[in-house]
């Protein structure tokens, strides 16, 4: 019998704190924790964002005020908005802003523009490319979505996408 109910506890136990922490990560507030962009992978926010450019191995390429790289989708069409559909978002959200994206450091705001998505929200663009984030980049600086199915590369200073191998 003890071995029974010392096996029982030893099962018990981690199990209980497994419980635990599947509570704790989904309790919360339904607010919103800061002030990030709408596209953010991370969480959402109402703030507007900005984008500048930054030094990458790729050289300069557009990234968010956070640093987080942005990319560009091949398969998307100057003046057609977006070709990445809602499976597609889930992996490449698109960067959006309860407010105007801002044209920041090295950036040319003639560049920075908006689009219309079918659900009402507007997705920042720049040339001519609709912008992204990869949820694979886990910090600022990070590329891993570079070259990506051949149709994800980061957006270079110019408005261009860089297509170079990681």
């Amino acid at each position: 019998m003890r071995r029974t109910r010392t096996r029982t506890t030893l099962v018990a136990a981690p199990a209980a704190a497994l419980a635990l922490l599947m509570l704790s990560a989904c309790g919360g507030s339904s607010e919103p924790a800061d002030d990030r962009p709408t596209g953010s992978p991370s969480r959402p926010g109402t703030a507007a964002a900005s984008v500048k450019i930054a030094d990458s191995s790729f050289g300069r390429i557009l990234v968010d005020d956070s640093g987080r790289t942005l990319y560009g989708f091949a398969k998307d069409k100057p003046g057609a908005g977006s070709a990445c559909d809602a499976d597609c978002i889930a992996v490449w959200p698109a960067l959006t802003s309860a407010r105007d994206v801002t044209a920041g450091s090295g950036t040319d705001a003639s560049l920075l523009k908006e689009i219309k998505l079918a659900e009402g929200a507007e997705q920042a663009t720049y040339g001519d490319w609709p912008l992204y984030y990869y949820v694979g980049d886990a910090t600022p600086g990070d590329v891993n979505g570079q070259g990506l199915d051949g149709e994800w590369f980061v957006i270079g200073a110019d408005g261009k996408l860089i297509k170079k191998a990681p």
